[in-house]
């Protein structure tokens, strides 16, 4: 089974100029049939002009999922997402990772019934996220590892993400000591069975809150597929001041009973019960 409606849900606050960046990726993606939408966690006008801009150059269909600014909610403008679109499968990334050409198109060729797709990326040193250019994700230098190198990225194994060889990028994806988790930046899986587990749990905050909902998908029985070498993304620097130790071990608890009791519905999810609906 092959999705049918592919959507990419791009979450987003505050960072205009590394949108206009992923947006270009995405409109330079070789799979054509996609809804791009933007969960925006409360941005400003800035971002509406900029998502607005790119409506109008035609190029990608794209819904603006918009709440307004009362903290980190993230968590809940993804279920907002979730709830409003009407695509059958669903990638999820962030609005400050580039995607290869790929990307799109190696999600909907993985894509299989009862499994989340794990993906990976490689994180940019600022120098190099502000090198970027519009012209650099056209015509495909940034996923160059020489491009990255000359412009400061460090040499790094983490590079060999960028291989051009498949039968390089399998053996690797085999031999992985990562986990297949759900990475928020570069995960999928269809949206009836996100809807199955209730979306994302709303009571997580920054720290593990994507980790958490693949750990929910295990339960309910779904199986992950290990693609972290597949077609990755290019994760742009940005300052984090919303990490913070008290929260991170909020959501450590969180898991850690959503991994002994065997949990797959998230109470505090797009429904607001603790009781699991019967099928």
């Amino acid at each position: 089974m092959s999705p049918q409606r592919i959507g990419v849900v791009i979450t987003t606050y505050n960072s205009p100029l590394w949108l206009h960046k992923v947006l270009t990726g995405y409109e330079n993606q070789t799979e054509k049939h996609f809804r791009t939408i933007v969960a925006d966690d409360g941005s400003t006008d800035e971002t509406r002009t900029l998502i607005e801009s790119f409506r109008e150059r035609g190029v990608l269909e794209i819904d603006h999922v918009w709440h307004e600014d009362q903290g980190f909610r993230k968590c809940q403008i993804l279920n907002q997402a979730i709830q409003q679109t009407d695509c059958d499968y669903l990638i999820f990334t962030d609005g400050d990772c580039i995607p290869e050409p790929d990307f799109i198109a190696t999600h909907k060729r993985l894509a299989q019934p009862g499994h989340f797709l794990s993906g990976g990326y490689i994180k940019l040193t600022m120098p190099v996220s502000e090198a970027i250019s519009e012209e650099d994700i056209r015509n495909g230098d940034v996923f160059d590892t020489h491009w990255l190198i000359a412009h400061g990225q460090p040499k790094s194994h983490k590079l060999w993400k960028l291989s051009r060889s498949t039968l390089k990028k399998s053996l690797l994806n085999a031999i992985t000591p990562a986990a297949a988790s759900w990475n928020g930046m570069n995960s999928s899986t269809w949206t009836k069975d996100l809807l199955a587990v209730n979306g994302f749990n709303e009571d997580m905050q920054y720290g593990g809150l994507d980790r958490e909902l693949g750990e929910r998908l295990w339960n309910y029985g779904h199986k992950s597929v290990q693609m972290r070498y597949s077609t990755v993304c290019l994760h742009l620097d940005h300052a984090r001041g919303y990490s913070k130790p008290e929260i991170w071990a909020k959501n450590r608890a969180i898991r850690k009973a959503v991994k002994t009791d065997r949990t797959h519905w998230a109470g505090n999810g797009i429904v607001k019960t603790s009781i699991t609906p019967s099928v």
